[in-house]
């Protein structure tokens, strides 16, 4: 019989659903204080354009599971107040003023270890989680280890926890990688990885460090600090190690491109050498001095034509030189019927006034010589 009343706080959780329904969990954060309301067509159409963080007054009227002994509240209409410092707001203020001193770029992000040895996993004691990322490890690559540092991952000891259990792997020279796992919860469940000392420890890291926190929609600041987010536990366990059977796979096919090349190369030398082998100058190699045969042929053909030619000159000379030798020989005069007259002293008497009767004269002729005595 409770009369219908306005209720006033932050949406933590919302779910509107196609079969006309929502349901939402909103806080007072004065109070700390939740309750769970749900509504049907008319309250659902309404809740749709509201999400998580806004700030809210509902009217309906107060509900009670007696099975359970759980209040609730049963909507029938809703409407927005404004932001007004709620802890969305709080967590986007704190966003811009750390995404302001540059804890969110790019190139603060360091790259993860392509085949990690050793793991080093933050969650909570007994999690889901901690099975989920473990599990899907070791069957994508089975030789990895782990170093499991349980924490808080809710509540007021969250943050404390979280930091001092980076700060503990990220010290460890062995950790090659860091997972921050956390299953799915409500927006004030994951509060703690958006506090600002954990967002600081987690962009100090200097060891690579991957948040999985919450489900694919969650998001926390500790995501945008991290140098790799992943949406769950799961895909974290995928992105940071490398699958075994696609590695083997990779390296059967760099095996089968390496033989190809290798067979291609050797192919390719082995006609090389077939072709040097099957050439003339191998095959006949007389050939190969056939150029300098001819070479040499012409060397001799071409001597002997200078050669003769040089003989046919000189010769020409020698017949000229003795056709003018012969034409003004002495002996050329004697064949024509002349003869040389000599004293006896041998001087050639070419005036008869000097010879004298009884002296010995001596005539040369064509043929011969004759003696005689002048009278």
């Amino acid at each position: 019989r409770w009369p219908a009343a306005w209720i006033a706080g932050q949406i933590t959780e919302i779910n509107t659903r196609r079969a006309g329904s929502a349901y939402l969990t909103v806080r007072d954060d004065v109070e700390d204080i939740a309750i769970s309301v749900s509504g049907w067509r008319a309250f659902a159409s309404k809740a749709a354009s509201f999400k998580q963080g806004d700030r809210v007054v509902v009217h309906g009227k107060a509900d009670i599971w007696v099975k359970q002994t759980r209040l609730s509240f049963i909507g029938d209409d809703i409407r927005k107040i404004g932001s007004g410092g709620g802890l969305k707001e709080q967590i986007d203020q704190l966003r811009m003023k750390l995404k302001g001193e540059g804890l969110f770029d790019a190139d603060r992000k360091l790259p993860l270890p392509e085949f990690p040895s050793c793991i080093g996993l933050i969650c909570a004691p007994h999690a889901r989680a901690e099975g989920d990322v473990i599990t899907n490890v070791r069957l994508r690559w089975p030789t990895v280890r782990f170093n499991i540092v349980h924490a808080f991952v809710q509540g007021p000891q969250c943050p404390q926890s979280i930091v001092e259990a980076i700060h503990r792997l990220d010290a460890d020279p062995d950790v090659d990688v860091i997972i921050v796992a956390r299953g799915g919860g409500s927006f004030e469940d994951l509060i703690g990885f958006s506090d600002e000392t954990v967002v600081r420890a987690t962009a100090g890291c200097e060891t690579p460090i991957v948040s999985a926190i919450g489900h694919e929609d969650d998001w926390t600041l500790i995501d945008l600090a991290a140098d790799l987010r992943a949406s769950t536990p799961t895909d974290a366990a995928k992105k940071v190690v490398p699958d075994v059977h696609e590695q083997w796979q990779l390296i059967g096919n760099a095996i089968d491109r390496m033989r190809m090349r290798i067979d291609a190369r050797v192919g390719n030398e082995i006609r090389l050498v077939e072709g040097y082998a099957n050439r003339p100058s191998l095959t006949q190699p007389l050939t190969m001095m056939e150029p300098y045969q001819r070479f040499v042929d012409d060397a001799r053909r071409r001597m002997d034509i200078g050669l003769t030619r040089i003989v046919d000159d000189a010769s020409l000379t020698v017949e000229k030189l003795h056709a003018s030798l012969t034409a003004l020989s002495p002996q050329s005069t004697l064949d024509r019927g002349y003869a040389v007259v000599q004293n006896a002293d041998g001087h050639v008497i070419d005036d008869a006034g000097k010879v004298g009767a009884g002296d010995h004269l001596t005539l040369t002729l064509r043929k011969g010589v004759i003696t005689a005595t002048a009278q």
